[in-house]
């Protein structure tokens, strides 16, 4: 699985990195910055899916 950002939706609040900190980083200039774009294996899916729906403004997707 993959996962993608809407740069233009999001807004940096830091759920997602908060939710899963091995995938996701907030910059210091407000930007998210995707540690790793492949998500393997069940306990990191379930992270992830986590991060994705904690995002308040959909900015993120896991795609097959």
């Amino acid at each position: 699985m993959k996962i993608e950002v809407d740069r233009a939706k999001c807004v940096g609040l830091g759920l997602c990195e908060a939710a899963s900190p091995e995938y996701f980083e907030v910059q210091d200039d407000g930007k998210l910055l995707v540690l790793r774009e492949t998500v393997g294996g069940s306990p990191d899916v379930l992270e992830v899916e986590e991060a994705v729906l904690s995002c308040p403004t959909t900015a993120l997707r896991l795609v097959p």
